[in-house]
């Protein structure tokens, strides 16, 4: 076996290893959208990333993969659908020849994973009022959507990639902040503005009223979740063992979780200032909002620079949770908020603080102005969030809305106040809390609760309301 043999042997796996790392962050965003929402809708929320994951699986790998890196011109890739066991297996080898050190399949399970990631985020600010069959319909559309910009950026022949083959303009993402997280946001926002709010999220005086999330625990162990398997969504970008050197991609590492850590500190930080008191909830805001933002910038920028990259993300997640309430938009998650405003703000910031040596190491786009003086990096990261914002969202709200005006996307109103665990699924994610269970609450079991089973719980009720509103985590 020659060293590039062993090469690729390595490559592969370690491509693999972060892709499942990857896909695990699914579990992260079941656990944490789960614990957000209210307990009568936590089966459907939790299992609806099984769901999206599979519908995306299977269309990334019949035209998503072509569209996103299958040769083509500047806009979108024309080659690769429905890829064979033989292109699958090469190394190499068009159509997907940008894979050079692992082969087809690698490159496809590493990028699947990240358009799943992607497709979660979109259905944070959608939370507790879309109808089930929407997930099928704008899950097949937005990874279209997402295939599409995933070729302008990332692949060698897209036109905001600096390849040899078209000259690009030099966009910096090295694991999409913009290709994954604004992406997400947009779709997001789109969703969050045609449903509306859910029923009791705002008053007549359009006060925003609390809905608190049902677990917080569970909450913090989807942040923990995400934030390890970030460690596959950075560092495994590199998809070699020596994209940018030999084991670069420790340094990698290393940026996403001091920006990671700065987003935490930060978070609770402001919160406590602003609000008058260490929410945990803005806690964990910080801590993924610093994760997106280091995304576009964690190959290119020195720790001092991911630190205060991931600062900024920490006052961003309070500020623009708290923001996006106050204009009247119920994002349950706060997606607008932490991988929209984070993942602008993180684009930016590449522009801002890439090293001229890392960005010269890792052939894309050049110093940013901190460095440099020029406003040139900057202003090509502008162009990629002007350029991807308008076609996302643009994308986005016009498949939602035909939907609705067509079909409908919201459930009816005694759907909502009834709970999407029972009225889609016919089951309860906390069964005992509603039917009769034997050993459940209300029973001898759980005596000290002082009810009997006809009156703990009997039904599903709405959501209790008060005038202080409770910012949730992306």
């Amino acid at each position: 076996m020659t060293k590039h043999d062993l090469l690729i042997a390595a490559s592969t796996i370690w491509v693999v290893v972060t892709a499942v790392l990857v896909m695990f962050m699914q579990a992260g965003f079941a656990f944490l959208e789960a614990g957000l929402t209210r307990m009568k809708n936590a089966g459907h929320i939790a299992g609806k990333n099984v769901l999206i994951f599979g519908i995306c699986s299977i269309v990334y790998w019949a035209i998503g993969f072509g569209f996103a890196f299958g040769g083509g011109g500047l806009l979108i890739g024309t080659e690769g659908f429905f890829p064979s066991v033989t292109t699958l297996i090469a190394v190499g080898k068009a159509p997907f020849d940008w894979f050079s050190e692992i082969p087809a399949a690698a490159g496809y399970l590493f990028e699947v994973v990240f358009a799943g990631v992607s497709l979660a985020i979109v259905w944070g600010a959608m939370a507790e009022r879309a109808k089930l069959w929407v997930y099928f319909a704008f899950g097949i559309w937005f990874t279209i959507t997402y295939s599409i910009v995933s070729h302008w950026i990332w692949s060698p022949n897209g036109w905001l990639f600096k390849g040899t083959l078209t000259g690009g303009v030099g966009m910096q993402d090295f694991a999409g902040s913009t290709v994954v997280h604004f992406q997400g946001a947009l779709a997001a926002l789109a969703g969050a503005l045609i449903l509306g709010p859910r029923i009791g999220k705002f008053g007549k005086d359009g006060r925003a009223h609390p809905i608190p999330g049902h677990n917080i625990p569970f909450a913090v162990l989807g942040t923990l979740i995400l934030w390890f398997g970030w460690f596959g969504f950075n560092p495994g970008s590199t998809l070699s063992v020596d994209f940018g050197g030999m084991g670069y991609f420790a340094y990698v590492a290393l940026t996403t979780n001091i920006a990671a850590a700065a987003g935490a500190v930060t978070g609770i930080v402001i919160a406590w200032l602003k609000l008058g008191k260490p929410d945990i909830s803005m806690m964990l805001n910080g801590v993924l909002a610093a994760l997106v933002a280091i995304t576009a910038a964690s190959g290119f920028v020195a720790p001092w620079a991911a630190i205060v990259i991931g600062l900024v993300s920490g006052w961003i997640a309070v500020a623009g949770v708290l923001f996006v309430e106050r204009i009247g938009i119920d994002d349950p998650i706060g997606a607008v908020a932490v991988h929209g405003m984070s993942g602008v703000w993180g684009t930016l910031a590449t522009g801002l603080f890439a090293v001229p040596a890392l960005a010269s190491n890792l052939a894309t786009g050049t110093g940013g102005l901190v460095y440099t003086g020029s406003f040139h990096q900057r202003g090509v990261e502008a162009l990629g969030l002007v350029a991807v914002g308008g076609f996302t969202f643009s994308a986005s709200f016009g498949s939602l809305w035909v939907m609705k005006r067509l079909w409908g996307i919201r459930v009816e109103p005694e759907t909502e106040t009834a709970g999407l665990d029972v009225s889609e699924h016919g089951m309860w994610g906390y069964p005992e809390f509603y039917i009769p269970v034997p050993g459940g609450y209300g029973t001898e079991s759980h005596g000290h609760l002082g009810l009997s089973h006809g009156q703990a719980h009997p039904a599903p009720a709405p959501a209790v309301t008060s005038a202080a509103a409770e910012p949730a985590p992306g």
